[in-house]
């Protein structure tokens, strides 16, 4: 079955809907270009830290502060206020796998769409049968707007992916890969070059490489330093995948692995000639993961590569004098505390000590078979040639995590350089909010994630209720099952409830209603009638929950439905 998650509660925001702000669409029929002109800002920069927390923004700057002598972030006289991150409550097979404390799934839906969603959902609503939300990204599309997509991390990892596509969960990075093929997206840069390869209709992995679809649309691909600088000024959309899988960490990147300030400034000269303006997003998206890792001195490089993209983006707004740039975060990784051990100082002499990442050195630590071999690893990474008996075998051992041997490695070094960890998890702190120009003031003080949408919305004038409304006339994405004669069932009462009928249920016959069809379940015998005539659909009882293959749902609604098994969705038309 699916691993979409069952709705038991909405938080109070969650149902919030998303409004124009001040604008209140009434020239909807008016040119895009003249739209456009009515807006605050022809352009917007949204720029997520990923995994960024208040902790995470000291640390850099004490780093700063104390190492180079610079006294400020680049994003330091921006600040305005906090955000809240929390997400829906949602739960799978009766446990709570989502609520207050938010995945990247959730909070990027939140701040891309105005609505809250449950942890993995990327952009769809929090039902069994769910429904898709337009993010300011595909609004903008829909306007004439260029946009593009910046990140670290793969293109088709959650942050990005919110933006420009729907899937019930944020695993299906294929189904996002291909749908960005139809998003309209003019830039997409990133890892994730593994992704750009689809699933035949049984879900398997097969060797079509969709990297040629992209080609025929005008995109150019390019998948290092060298062919991004060698763009040519012409170009109008590129695809740019430095990575099988994520963008490497900063301290691990040869000269051919674009900084995220590099990405940032060759997609600013591609999408600032449209002439109607352009929307973008930029991603931090590995201070998450070196927050999940534990691995310090990572993630304040990471920051750092972060900073110096937020510089390249707000020198652009200021010289355009016609862009609104907004920072946040997702959410903070980590729970990182900067002290420890009731020691009120900090080691920061020691934060450079370390020359590439945890995740670079992490096999040769699972390989490792003697405190020798531990002590030699860790000198060469760090300097550090004085590990106790206690600290190789604490690495020698693991700590207990997913992250073993790295992890351990990872609590030594944080103990040494006095800084602390609660997990390897995210945490439900509020994040920081930056902002320059018109959106400033429509962000400031302590707002709920979603408010960082409605304001984009509302600053560059583009309509999302209208745009949600256009996506959700043609797909819906429900929970669904695959029995042993493989056949793709749904379930009754939520897909029947999306398609705009009804579901009665009884303890012998259940009854399915659209329009003049009426379809009469018998319970027991698990047959069915459709208006009064015996049909040969799979009748599937599920402790409850009746399931039904598509072709019902095509004769009760007359409608030709399709599945799409690669996004595992139903195409209404």
């Amino acid at each position: 079955m699916n691993k979409g998650l069952k709705k038991v509660a909405i938080s109070g925001l969650a149902c919030l809907i998303l409004s124009a702000g001040s604008f209140a669409y009434a020239s909807q029929g008016s040119s895009k270009t003249q739209t456009a002109a009515k807006a605050p800002s022809k352009n917007l920069i949204v720029l997520i830290g990923d995994g960024m927390g208040p902790a995470q923004i000291s640390a850099t700057r004490y780093y700063e502060q104390y190492k180079k002598g610079v006294k400020h972030l680049n994003l330091d006289p921006y600040y305005v206020g906090q955000a809240t991150t929390y997400a829906d409550r949602g739960e799978d097979g009766g446990k709570v796998v989502s609520g207050v404390v938010t995945d990247s799934a959730s909070a990027g839906t939140a701040f891309a769409t105005g609505h809250k969603t449950y942890n993995a959902g990327i952009s769809v609503s929090n039902e069994d049968a769910s429904k898709p939300f337009a993010s300011v990204i595909e609004a903008a599309v829909s306007s004439g707007k260029a946009t593009g997509l910046v990140t670290t991390a793969r293109i088709t990892h959650a942050t990005p992916a919110v933006y420009a596509s729907h899937v019930r969960n944020r695993d299906n990075e294929a189904a996002i890969a291909s749908q960005y093929l139809e998003s309209g997206v003019d830039v997409l840069f990133g890892g994730g070059k593994q992704f750009f390869v689809t699933k035949d209709e049984k879900g398997k992995r097969s060797d079509k490489n969709i990297l040629p679809d992209f080609k025929a649309k005008g995109y150019t691909v390019v998948e290092s330093t060298s062919a991004l600088k060698a763009l040519p000024a012409s170009t109008t959309k590129a695809l740019g995948l430095f990575g099988s899988s994520h963008v490497a960490y900063t301290p691990d990147r040869t000269a051919e692995i674009p900084s995220l300030a590099a990405m940032t400034s060759s997609a600013l000269k591609i999408l600032s000639k449209d002439k109607d303006g352009f929307v973008m997003m930029i991603e931090g998206g590995r201070i998450d993961h070196a927050g999940h890792a534990n691995d310090f001195p990572t993630l304040v490089q990471e920051t750092l590569d972060f900073d110096a993209a937020f510089k390249t983006a707000i020198e652009f707004a200021k010289k355009d004098g016609n862009t609104s740039v907004v920072v946040t975060a997702d959410h903070e990784t980590g729970g990182l505390s900067l002290s420890r051990d009731n020691i009120y100082e900090l080691n920061i002499d020691l934060w450079d000590k370390q020359k590439h990442s945890s995740e670079s050195i992490a096999s040769k630590l699972a390989e490792a078979k003697t405190p020798e071999e531990i002590r030699s690893i860790v000198a060469e990474n760090t300097g550090f040639t004085d590990l106790t008996d206690e600290e190789v075998q604490a690495i020698l051992a693991g700590d207990g995590s997913s992250y073993k041997q790295e992890g351990a490695y990872n609590a030594v070094i944080s103990k040494r350089l006095l800084v602390g960890w609660s997990g390897h998890g995210h945490s439900a702190v509020d994040v920081g909010i930056w902002a320059y120009g018109p959106i400033a003031n429509k962000v400031k003080g302590q707002v709920d994630n979603t408010q960082i949408a409605r304001a984009s919305a509302a600053i560059v004038g583009v309509n999302l209720d209208k745009r949600s409304s256009e996506l959700q006339s043609k797909y819906v994405y429900p929970k669904f099952k695959i029995n042993r004669e493989n056949e793709v069932l749904y379930p009754v009462a939520s897909l029947i409830k999306a398609l705009g009928g009804s579901y009665s249920s009884g303890s012998s016959v259940s009854k399915v209603a659209f329009g003049k069809n009426t379809l009469n379940i018998n319970m027991s015998a698990l047959t069915a009638t459709l208006n009064g005539k015996a049909v040969s659909f799979t009748v599937d009882n599920d402790n409850g929950t009746v399931y039904l293959p598509l072709s019902a749902f095509s004769q009760l609604t007359g409608k030709n439905l399709k599945w799409d098994s690669l996004s595992e969705r139903i195409v209404l038309r």
